[in-house]
């Protein structure tokens, strides 16, 4: 903009487009190598301090999981199943929710699908 000169402006936009060009590149090497980066060894170096604690925490959630698992056997009311929906925090607790929910409906359905037993 401080030439008024036409041919160098073009030759600074184009010199400028090539300089952008290449830091576009660079940057996407970056992305590739980072993308692609092996694994440090067949299996990762754990904290060795956290190792024990998370599995315990691991274990503990199965457990309270498949506590919930029982406890959701026992309900046959599928608003009731619905209010334990949306009070549950956890991925895994709504997942164990949402099967206990499907698995009413489906029986629902089927037991209003069978024919009553006439008795004449």
């Amino acid at each position: 903009e401080a030439t008024l000169d036409l041919a160098e402006r073009r030759r600074i936009r184009s010199a400028i487009r090539e300089l952008q060009r290449q830091e576009l590149e660079r940057d996407e090497e970056a992305l590739a190598s980072k993308r692609f980066r092996p694994e440090r060894g067949s299996h990762r170096q754990d904290d060795k301090e956290n190792w024990p604690r998370s599995q315990r925490l691991e274990e503990e959630q199965q457990a309270a999981l498949a506590a919930l698992s029982k406890q959701l056997e026992a309900i046959t009311d599928v608003e009731e199943l619905t209010k334990l929906l949306r009070a549950a925090g956890e991925y895994e607790e709504r997942k164990l929710i949402r099967a206990a929910i499907r698995k009413l409906r489906a029986e629902e359905i089927e037991g209003e699908a069978l024919p009553l037993p006439c008795s004449w």
